[in-house]
């Protein structure tokens, strides 16, 4: 059974950076996409960046290249996806979800599993 669990949410500053983590576990598959997608108040949820596995390839919405950079690492058979946003803004103030899919998928509708989310505010 896959269970993704996201961390590193939060009160953040305007201008401060951040990591958001999620760690994967029961992930037997060779080939799949990590994806983290952002839902703020009153909108709908998008995609904001992915990354393959094992390739490495990544995406980011357009909205965020620059501003992101997604990685993962792997520590005793558990794969982790990093999400590194800086300068965060206001408008970061959303839930944080990550999602895996099969191959390498990173809309909505492809992804597979789901955590359960993490909060970020980004407020002085």
């Amino acid at each position: 059974q896959v269970q993704l669990v996201e961390s590193g949410g939060g009160l953040v500053q305007p201008g401060e950076s951040l990591i958001l983590s999620c760690t994967a576990s029961g992930v037997t598959l060779v080939y799949y996409a990590f994806g983290w997608f952002r839902q703020a108040p009153v909108k709908e949820r998008e995609a904001v960046s992915c990354i393959s596995v094992p390739t490495g390839r990544t995406y980011y919405a357009d909205s965020e290249k620059g501003r992101l950079s997604i990685f993962f690492s792997k520590k005793n058979a558990k794969n982790t996806v990093h999400l590194q946003m800086n300068n965060a803004n206001p408008e970061d103030t959303a839930a944080d979800y990550c999602a895996v899919s099969y191959g390498d998928s990173c809309v909505e509708e492809g992804m597979e599993y789901w955590g359960k989310g993490t909060l970020v505010a980004v407020s002085s």
